[in-house]
């Protein structure tokens, strides 16, 4: 699925392919705010942030789901860091 994503590393959008499985995606079920975490992807040795609202995910380089425990609030924290 193509899709635009921010990278923080180069400060600017960008447009990917990507493909959210269950063997690569977490989905959390808990969103009550736009700015909640709704899924993490592994992609390219990264991951893609993605919240409940309608803002861009989020492509961080070299931090996967197993890093960070396949947990929302260290996926928060994360992005947090880059954004």
């Amino acid at each position: 699925m193509k899709m635009t994503v921010y990278n923080p590393q180069k400060g600017r959008l960008e447009t990917i392919s990507a493909e959210f499985t269950g063997e690569n995606t977490t989905w959390f079920d808990n969103c009550m705010d736009n700015e909640d975490i709704y899924t993490i992807t592994d992609f390219k040795g990264g991951m893609l942030i993605r919240e409940c609202g309608y803002s861009y995910p989020v492509w961080v380089y070299d931090v996967t789901r197993a890093e960070i425990g396949y947990d929302q609030k260290k996926a928060q924290e994360t992005r947090s860091q880059y954004v």
